[in-house]
């Protein structure tokens, strides 16, 4: 993947892989050459590893979509390699390899080029830096719908 045509898709739904457990749709953020970040609605934010993913679809028909969206204070990991995505979710709850048998949850204990620390109870995982295909962290975002049944509600409970 090429940060060229990564960048023709920002701000689009796309399909990440075609099938299988790490396949995910949402809204492209950003992307190059390292990594790429998608906006999913049940995952949150989600940053890829480019060159663990085998396809990329783009919905000409827009018939692809999602449902949540950004809050307008949310900051975006932006670095230059995927290590420094990592290195900025120090000490935070993370989610890697989101599908499959080998999914990993837990803290983000250190990183170095070759490998992470996770933290998950009282184990100490070191995952090899290669294998990391995929890392989301604990933010997840409401969706539209969502968020007027709230207020709907809340106003409801005001008029009684």
């Amino acid at each position: 993947m090429n940060k060229e045509m990564l960048s023709s898709l920002v701000g689009k739904v796309i399909k990440v892989d075609r099938g299988g457990p790490e396949s995910r749709i949402g809204k492209l953020l950003s992307g190059n050459e390292q990594y790429l970040t998608l906006l999913t609605e049940d995952d949150g934010i989600v940053y890829y590893k480019t060159h663990h993913i085998k396809s990329i679809t783009d919905n000409s028909k827009n018939e692809m979509s999602i449902d949540v969206e950004l809050p307008i204070d949310f900051k975006l990991i932006e670095e230059a390699d995927f290590p420094g995505v990592l290195k900025t979710l120090e000490y935070q709850w993370v989610k890697i390899n989101r599908g499959g048998p080998e999914t990993l949850e837990g803290v983000v204990k250190a990183v170095t080029n070759d490998f992470v620390e996770i933290v998950y109870n009282e184990e100490v995982i070191r995952l090899s830096m290669f294998h990391i295909r995929n890392v989301s962290h604990g933010v997840k975002f409401e969706s539209a719908k969502a968020k007027d049944v709230q207020e709907e509600s809340k106003d409801n409970k005001k008029k009684e």
